[in-house]
C-alpha cells in the first residue's frame, strides 16, 4: 500500500526523481538531498508506514529488511571504519517525512551524543 501524497512513496514509484542506489521488491535506497555525512543514504520500505512507532509484529520482515539492506550498502560503500543508522520517530525527533525511513551515514567520524 502506498500514499499518493507521500514524497517517499512517490520516489519509490519513480514519480519524483531521486538518486536511487538500490531497488528491491520491498525497499528503495537513495541519496539524501541534504547529506549530513560524505555518505548519507535514505532507505525506505515500499509499503507506506508513517513511523516506526506504527509498526507491529507483522512488520518484522520489513524492519529486518531495512537493516540488512543498510548492512549490504555499507559493505558495498566500504564503510568498514564504521557507520551510523538513524530512525527518527516523530517531529520532535527530527522526522520530516511521514514515511518510515532509515538513514545510513558514514565516511566521517560520528560524535555522541547526536543532535
Amino acid at each position: 500500500m502506498t500514499s499518493s501524497a507521500c514524497l517517499f512513496c512517490r520516489i519509490a514509484q519513480h514519480d519524483v526523481p531521486a538518486a536511487i542506489v538500490l531497488e528491491e521488491p520491498a525497499l528503495v535506497a537513495f541519496k539524501d538531498i541534504h547529506p549530513q555525512a560524505p555518505t548519507h543514504l535514505v532507505i525506505i520500505p515500499r509499503e507506506h508506514l508513517a513511523r516506526v512507532s506504527d509498526a507491529s509484529t507483522g512488520h518484522a520482515a520489513l524492519l529486518g529488511g531495512l537493516l540488512l539492506a543498510a548492512n549490504r550498502l555499507a559493505q558495498q560503500l566500504q564503510l568498514q571504519d564504521g557507520y551510523r543508522l538513524v530512525i527518527n520517530c516523530g517531529p520532535q525527533a527530527g522526522q520530516t517525512v511521514d514515511h518510515l525511513h532509515l538513514h545510513l551515514l558514514g565516511g566521517r567520524a560520528m560524535r555522541w551524543p547526536p543532535g
